[in-house]
């Protein structure tokens, strides 16, 4: 297995640099014999990473299996180019043992050439040759004889009979540069096929950094805004951006002001740079053909800008509409939507989408390589994309198609943006846990960031889950949370208002200070949460939750315990004010009423439990038994419990319900609602 474990180091390697290649990008193989378990012979072998893997992370288990005989074998039967989706149906038949990654359409280049180990890789340098004007001759003056020019020639079986036939030609070649597309390299052994690799790419970077002009975009012609106001800025559009971009189908966000974006964006020629789109498939598969950019400087109103968005989106859809009748043809797959995947703003920024926010964040990150393509084609030459119709043909190819139906279906809360208060322990926490195992992106937000910024950690990457301060009793920190809600997925759709805290006392001892404590971070709190978060999802215009988590408290008259009940109870009418306000927007507003939750809640922990278990005269580590046997079920309530009761209330099942409160009280009669 020596030939696949050097396969899986020098995967990992070049996939670890992303110079060398993007994610999920490009492909690499080893070709050896093993004894086939059936006969007792020696049989050859081919493994190459199969689709749909990333070579930073490639395992054995992402590896297509292939027997090489019968692989070569399907040159001697191969029709022509008319069956290329075909030949892809039949490497099934030529896999060896028994799981192991599909084949991608790649497949044929490995297994045809005649080299032990391949590469196919898509760095921003080589690609950058690959979509200059005069490539080949480019390619030439930068590698003499050493690397070879391929011209422009969709993935496939032909493709691969093309390289073989080109390294077969040039036995001195250690690579070949695939013309609007990227790089293949070859080698005896897996060391010297990884430094002929890199010998390309760092060869088209030199060649690049040496004989390119310095200004390819041209000059700059609008600087972007300083920091804090370009965050400021991109918050205000990100909801409505989110919502243009969610007309077909709802999306994730991702928001970059990296440096290469905002000089691209800076520059006098980026609208007609950006108007030819990408070039390489990985890239405009993700991308889409070309952007949506904004044409206002960025010291336009908010007002001005939504509006000119509005119109360009509506334009964008009416384009990708004549773009796709003008190539789909009668077997061709349905169109799956209008919208752009990435929205280009002068002086803030890139917005991408995706399903998920990994693909979203994978898509603006693709968009970021196909700026530096532009850029090293642009400095050597022109930048030369392949042409519109080849990008449909990929785009819309029966095997992209098959690829799509092969994904897991999404979860119930894909693509919804949840953003839970009081998060960092108890229920909160529970909550978002619940909420991000069913699909959700959750923002953590709590008193103490640290916290917050650990709780995230706990339930995923910065694609799942990511923690924020919020002081939900100060404006400033709430709207300054909802922003990073907004910078961080593109919105919010999902809001529990959980944040809480208590003091139990007879009426005689409450003071001033303990009513105002309870009321602040509790009613008010609420109310400004709710409030910011409403003003999001109006920009939005895609509806949303905002979920409270009240309490038993809210309808019944226990004892030594007036500032809490009183704010609950304020916190239950606002689930009735908001739910009869914001209906028109499609924003359904519930209410939870727990009672008794006691293990792992951050309240009883901090002195409500004690203080709760004088009043019933019990031990406090008794008290969680208490609350259980005064209730019909004489179950004991536990945060998981309130959390599931939080996704019924937002997922799939009851979308038609509204201004509710649901008791998760283990069924206690003084909590009935009447």
């Amino acid at each position: 297995m020596s030939a696949v474990g050097d396969l899986i180091g020098r995967s990992n390697r070049l996939g670890a640099d992303k110079r060398n290649t993007n994610f999920a990008g490009g492909n690499t193989s080893a070709k050896g014999t093993e004894t086939d378990p059936v006969t007792g012979e020696p049989v050859e072998l081919l493994w190459v990473k199969g689709s749909g893997g990333d070579l930073g992370t490639l395992t054995e288990s992402g590896l297509a299996v292939l027997r090489l005989d019968r692989m070569r074998a399907m040159a001697g039967t191969y029709p022509g180019l008319d069956a290329e989706d075909a030949m892809v149906e039949r490497f099934d038949y030529c896999l060896h043992g028994r799981g192991g990654a599909a084949p991608s359409i790649d497949t044929a280049m490995h297994g045809l050439v005649d080299a032990s180990h391949v590469d196919h890789l898509h760095p921003d340098s080589g690609i950058a040759l690959a979509t200059a004007a005069d490539g080949p001759a480019l390619t030439k003056e930068c590698f003499g004889d050493r690397v070879v020019w391929v011209d422009w020639r969709r993935p496939g079986f032909q493709l691969g009979l093309d390289i073989a036939a080109i390294k077969s030609a040039n036995p001195q070649a250690i690579g070949c540069i695939l013309g609007g597309h990227g790089i293949t390299a070859w080698g005896d052994t897996s060391e010297a096929c990884e430094a002929n690799s890199l010998e390309i790419i760092r060869g088209c970077e030199a060649f690049i950094a040496e004989r390119g002009k310095a200004d390819p975009f041209g000059a700059r012609v609008a600087e972007p805004l300083a920091a804090e106001a370009r965050a400021e800025r991109a918050a205000a559009l990100a909801p409505v951006i989110r919502g243009l971009a969610s007309t077909d189908h709802r999306q994730v966000g991702h928001y970059t002001d990296d440096p290469v974006v905002l000089d691209f964006l800076a520059s006098a020629r980026m609208p007609e740079l950006a108007a030819l789109g990408t070039s390489c498939p990985d890239h405009f598969l993700r991308t889409k053909v070309r952007p949506l950019v904004l044409d206002l400087p960025p010291t336009a109103s908010i007002e001005a800008t939504v509006q000119r968005l509005q119109e360009l989106h509506a334009a964008y859809r009416e384009d990708y509409a004549a773009y796709y009748e003008r190539y789909a043809e009668p077997g061709s797959p349905a169109m799956r939507g209008a919208d752009p995947a990435i929205v280009l703003v002068p002086g803030v920024g890139m917005f991408s989408f995706g399903a998920d926010k990994q693909t979203a964040r994978v898509a603006g990150e693709f968009y970021v390589n196909a700026i530096n393509v532009m850029r090293g084609a642009e400095a050597l030459s022109r930048y030369a994309p392949i042409d519109e119709s080849e990008k449909f043909r990929i785009e819309y190819w029966d095997l992209e198609e098959a690829k799509l139906k092969r994904r897991p279906k999404p979860k119930p809360l894909a693509g919804r943006i949840a953003f839970v208060t009081g998060a960092a322990g108890g229920i909160g926490k529970a909550t978002a846990e619940r909420l991000a195992a069913e699909g959700a992106c959750v923002v953590i937000a709590d008193l103490d960031a640290e916290k917050a910024q650990a709780a995230a950690a706990e339930i995923g990457n910065a694609d799942t889950a990511v923690g924020v301060a919020c002081n939900v009793t100060d404006e400033a920190a709430v709207a300054a949370a909802i922003n990073a809600a907004a910078l961080a997925f593109g919105g919010v759709d999902l809001i529990v208002n959980n944040a809480g805290l208590s003091l139990s006392k007879p009426l005689l001892e409450t003071t001033a200070a303990d009513w105002d404590l309870q009321h602040d971070v509790m009613a008010k709190g609420s109310f400004l949460v709710s409030r910011e978060s409403a003003r999001l999802m109006i920009a939005q215009g895609m509806g949303g939750d905002i979920v409270y988590i009240a309490s038993k408290n809210s309808v019944f008259a226990g004892p030594n315990n007036i500032a809490y009940s009183a704010t609950k109870a304020d916190q239950a009418h606002q689930v009735r004010l908001l739910a009869a306000e914001l209906g028109g927007r499609g924003i359904r507003v519930n209410g939870i009423n727990p009672d008794g939750v006691v293990r792992g809640s951050g309240i009883f922990a901090s002195g409500w439990g004690a203080e709760r278990a004088a009043v019933y005269g019990v031990e406090e580590s008794e008290l969680g038994k208490y609350y259980a046997g005064r209730t019909l079920l004489k179950k004991e309530v536990l945060p998981s419990s309130v959390a599931d009761a939080v996704y019924a209330l937002v997922g799939p099942d009851l979308g038609l319900t509204t201004g509710v409160h649901i008791p998760v009280d283990s069924g206690n009669p003084q909590g009935f609602l009447r």
